[in-house]
């Protein structure tokens, strides 16, 4: 057998080595988030979507260009027509041992008729996005969704034997008093639990300046009641842990406002339409789609993508602005991706 070549890392302009590509595989989501979306969005038309073979070509030449990670997001991935088919192709990636990991992060409103299959394809581990317990707070902090359906998909997702970590935008008012509870919840299934900070992405109905709420003061407050010890811990996200000795389980922080975490970061985010973003909270972009469809062989695009990671900058620019209060960054998460 012929051994691999050897990937040539992708360097960024800061020494930083680029490993791990988020990919949005639809901007669509069939919930509608407050702190997300505006209730009445307006979605890309799926003309403009690339094709899931498109897709699958796309990340194989960043596979081939040193990326290890692969994480598919939305909008809600598994709402995408045939995803299934895009996750068994890029699956060969991990037979091969080019890449060590291909996850997916989910509002779990779909998995339960996936987590099977995505087993099959050598998926270990998932994040599962869910802000609260209570059905009827659940019920509108996504406005559509119904949390025995995602409890049922976390069921199913266990069964399968994937591995889940559950994901919760901490936001003041709403859920902060419960996270507690959340985490022994959690921690009780086995499960790792991650807080993130409300980020200032795309207009929503919502008012940021009144959902924001630092994680380092909900650290102190949890520090009230746990034993929390850091860890080094890493799953190549940006997430930093502790351990908690009362569960005995794994808690993550994601503080892009408090304490950005730029100076580590690994990753770019390519959309359904073929943006790269090198940054999450910068507006700097490239387009791969035109690069993508201009030849039949990657040369032009492997061009392309390694003039992108030289415009990579040092750090994002994320700031509630109380002012205006408008977002620091124009686009929806659902259109980057999660």
């Amino acid at each position: 057998m012929t051994p691999m070549p050897i990937p040539t890392s992708m360097i960024d302009p800061f020494g930083r080595s680029v490993s791990y590509l988020r990919v949005s595989v639809t901007d669509r989501c069939d919930f509608r988030c407050t702190y997300c979306m505006a209730e009445d969005m307006t979605f890309l038309p799926k003309k403009d979507l690339l094709s899931l073979e498109e897709l699958d070509r796309l990340c194989t030449v960043f596979v081939e260009k040193g990326v290890r990670r692969l994480r598919l997001t939305g909008g809600e991935p598994l709402v995408r027509k045939n995803i299934m088919h895009l996750v068994r192709q890029l699956s060969r990636h991990l037979a091969s041992g080019a890449l060590e990991e291909l996850t997916l992060t989910t509002n779990g409103s779909q998995l339960y008729r996936f987590a099977d299959e995505l087993a099959d394809c050598g998926v270990r581990r998932i994040n599962v996005s869910m802000d609260t317990l209570d059905p009827d707070k659940f019920r509108a902090i996504t406005r559509w969704g119904d949390l025995s359906r995602v409890m049922e998909s976390i069921e199913a997702a266990e069964r399968a034997g994937l591995k889940i970590k559950i994901n919760a935008v901490a936001l003041k008012g709403f859920n902060d008093t419960e996270i507690p509870s959340m985490i022994e919840w959690a921690h009780g299934r086995g499960m790792d639990m991650t807080v993130i900070e409300t980020m200032p992405m795309g207009e929503i109905d919502a008012d940021r300046t009144d959902q924001y709420l630092p994680l380092s003061q909900l650290r102190a407050e949890l520090e009230r009641r746990y034993t929390l010890t850091d860890i080094p811990f890493k799953t190549g996200g940006p997430a930093r842990y502790v351990e908690v000795a009362e569960t005995g389980g794994r808690l993550g922080f994601i503080t892009p406002m408090t304490h950005n975490f730029c100076e580590s970061c690994n990753r770019v985010r390519l959309t359904c339409t073929g943006t790269l973003y090198m940054c999450l909270g910068q507006d700097d972009a490239a387009d791969l789609r035109h690069s993508l469809r201009a030849s039949e062989g990657n040369e032009l695009l492997s061009n392309a993508i390694d003039e992108a990671i030289g415009r990579k900058p040092k750090g994002h620019d994320f700031v509630i602005d109380r002012r205006t209060k408008r977002p620091a960054v124009s686009r929806h998460m659902s259109v980057t991706g999660g």
